[in-house]
């Protein structure tokens, strides 16, 4: 998500970076490519001229004149002004109420609703610690219902059962029920959706929210949406008392516009982002990380978060006794790592996160599939084969690409990737971490690391 914004905003503001001093002409050049910027983002107008004319206010004042560097000055009021619009800060669920609290999710058909409901329960179980009911008022779609049963069980919380012939506000009663009588700490409600928004619509979703009187009322957006999610987000928000925004799909969006509008436009925070079908692919809304990385700057606390969260401690450990001798690493060690990167979201997720620019034509996508292609080259070989990768020769060569379902060629590369890790491994281990983190230090975002 944000890559065409992100590439357009850091190409407006990468000439002001080296400037001693700003002119009104280059200032208004720069803000003329980020409006274009925002434009092709999908962001609505109205947001635009706001950002843009709060952008341009501090931009001619004593804040950037008198500036040491004024250039980044620019840039700082850029990402301020982008934080404003997303929000200023995470805004997290608000649960203190009387168990089961309730929270129910609404918007259009296709949105993600559904899925979001499993990811959210999975998030509120896992990260939490709450104990999730799951329950379906989708009366028109039966099949949603089976989804959301079969997504409950993928993610380990229970679901209340109901019928397609059912009243929606009876199924509410009865999962009220089920969830006082069972001290379920939430219940997440998934409601139906339309392909448009209509009058029957609305007044269904109205009724289900006066009987199940939930402490957070959620609208689930499709991010590739465009100016129709802005629209939707209007008519939701004037037919029900929203209290926040989930914004799904971002993996297959580049331009982000969606997340800028909708914000701006109901003046409610965005709770979370999705990506993608995953069960695991949803994480908290950080407005101020998130404005890093459409400016190029990265998402190094969000990574080092979830490399805490998703690395084994036990295989962390063991590489590090590793690196600290300075021999020892092999295919095993390499494997570990090929797969601990899957677990992290791929090659997609750790590249939007890092403060570094991707050079155009590189597709993380390819990278994705190359790893789970080299994984498969290293579960095709024996034991010994993976920790003495030297013993392989031609003859094993051959049995471990028709193993693996490739060619010989893409053996060799990956034997070659793994010489080229095994000698960075051995400077690693001898001190060779603190000046590669040390030639680093000017990439990193600002307040990184913290203190």
């Amino acid at each position: 998500m944000f890559e065409s914004l992100s590439e357009r905003l850091s190409r407006a503001t990468a000439a002001l970076k080296g400037r001693g001093r700003l002119t009104e002409d280059n200032i208004r050049d720069t803000l003329r490519q980020v409006r274009m910027a925002l434009l092709e983002a999908d962001v609505a107008l109205p947001v635009i001229k706001e950002f843009i004319g709060r952008v341009r206010d501090r931009a001619v004042g004593s804040e950037v004149l008198k500036s040491l560097s004024p250039g980044q000055a620019l840039v700082k009021i850029i990402h301020d002004e982008l934080v404003r619009t997303l929000g200023n800060e995470n805004a997290r669920l608000d649960l203190a109420t009387q168990p089961p609290a309730v929270v129910m999710l609404a918007g259009l058909q296709g949105a993600g609703k559904t899925t979001t409901a499993a990811k959210l329960a999975r998030w509120l179980r896992e990260r939490e610690r709450k104990s999730v009911l799951l329950a379906s008022v989708d009366i028109h779609r039966p099949a949603a219902i089976l989804q959301l049963q079969r997504l409950a069980e993928q993610v380990g919380v229970d679901f209340e059962p109901c019928e397609p012939s059912e009243d929606p506000r009876v199924i509410v009663e009865r999962a009220l029920d089920h969830g006082r009588r069972k001290a379920y700490d939430v219940l997440i409600l998934d409601t139906a959706g339309r392909l448009h928004v209509d009058e029957a619509m609305m007044e269904e979703v109205r009724h289900v929210h006066d009987v199940a009187k939930p402490v957070e009322t959620l609208f689930v957006v499709d991010s590739m949406a465009g100016q129709d999610a802005v629209n939707a987000a209007t008519a939701f928000d004037g037919a029900l008392p929203l209290t926040g925004i989930i914004v799904t799909k971002t993996d297959g969006d580049a331009r982000g516009g969606v997340a800028l509008s909708v914000r701006q436009v109901t003046g409610k925070p965005i709770k979370f982002l999705g990506a993608g079908e995953k069960v695991d692919a949803l994480e908290p809304f950080h407005p101020d990380r998130v404005a890093s990385r459409i400016l190029g700057m990265g998402d190094v606390v969000t990574l080092v978060e979830e490399v805490e969260r998703q690395v084994d401690k036990t295989q962390a450990d063991r590489l590090a006794r590793k690196l600290k001798s300075g021999k020892g690493f092999n295919l095993n060690d390499l494997r570990e790592q090929f797969q601990q990167m899957q677990s992290m979201g791929g090659l997609a997720s750790l590249v939007d996160k890092l403060p570094m620019n991707i050079p155009k034509g590189v597709d993380a996508g390819v990278g994705e599939a190359q790893l789970r292609r080299q994984v498969a080259v290293i579960d095709s070989m024996t034991p010994r084969e993976r920790r003495y990768p030297r013993v392989i020769d031609g003859s094993r060569k051959r049995r471990i690409a028709a193993g693996a379902g490739v060619q010989v060629q893409d053996v060799n590369r990956l034997l070659k990737q793994f010489t080229q890790m095994q000698k960075m491994m051995k400077k690693l281990g001898k001190g060779g971490l603190g000046r590669m983190m040390r030639s680093m230090q000017g990439r990193m975002p600002p307040g990184f690391p913290p203190r």
